[in-house]
């Protein structure tokens, strides 16, 4: 984070303590992308052993992100940030809370792994999960990369690619749709299966806010509602 200027201050304890939870951030990161790569596996390869391991490990998520939170409640009170320092503590708060979120999705596909466990379904379908899932995987981990490296042009691309997520989110949901329609005794069955894509599109959601929390903490500028894209000619903050 060179380029956000950490490490600039007088006080050697205040460079450590933003340096501290901004490696905490990335290491409750690592924990929820290993969430969901074992989700996506329980899920495609019927391991029920490894789903309940997803579902009753999502307290570790939790707990980071209460820690982390507290921490940042301190460093607001004692040191009174400004500037990109303040944009620093706010993106953490807002990027642990998608990662929290993001956790409890992985839980969800667990659970639905369990419901689905011994039950037929097309390999079809399994297939669509799996490929959605190393999608949505791969956009969380260059969104946590985007976060480490403090990179808004790599930041914007993931933005873009979750668009991509979304069509291959549709294109699945029209097929079981018509699976249904075909076979409508697999109606229970499908269904879980939707749920499980369902969560793997917000997954993609989440990834991409994080990704408009690093344009935030870097230029300085919110663009929750805004196109990302016209931020990449921007200047950074004058502030950091």
């Amino acid at each position: 984070m060179t380029n956000m200027n950490i490490g600039h201050h007088i006080s050697q304890q205040y460079n450590e303590e933003l340096e501290e939870v901004r490696n905490r951030v990335l290491s409750m990161g690592g924990e929820v992308e290993q969430q969901l790569a074992n989700a996506v596996t329980a899920l495609v390869q019927g391991n029920d052993e490894l789903a309940e391991l997803v579902v009753s490990s999502d307290y570790k998520v939790n707990a980071m992100e209460v820690a982390i939170d507290e921490e940042c409640s301190r460093i607001l009170a004692r040191r009174q940030p400004a500037a990109s320092d303040l944009r620093l503590i706010v993106a953490v708060i807002k990027t642990i809370t998608d990662l929290e979120r993001i956790g409890d999705e992985a839980e969800r596909i667990g659970r639905m792994a369990l419901h689905l466990s011994g039950k037929t379904a097309s390999e079809k379908h399994y297939t669509q999960i799996e490929h959605l899932g190393n999608h949505v995987r791969t956009l969380l981990h260059d969104s946590l990369d985007a976060f480490a490296r403090m990179d808004t042009e790599q930041a914007v691309r993931v933005w873009q690619e979750d668009r991509k997520v979304d069509q291959e989110y549709e294109a699945i949901m029209r097929q079981l749709i018509t699976f249904m329609m075909e076979d409508p005794r697999a109606i229970p069955q499908v269904l879980d299966v939707m749920w499980s894509a369902r969560a793997l599109e917000r997954i993609g959601d989440r990834a991409s806010n994080i990704c408009e929390y690093v344009i935030y903490l870097v230029k300085g500028k919110d663009v929750r509602h805004t196109s990302l894209e016209r931020t990449e000619a921007e200047p950074d903050a004058s502030d950091s």
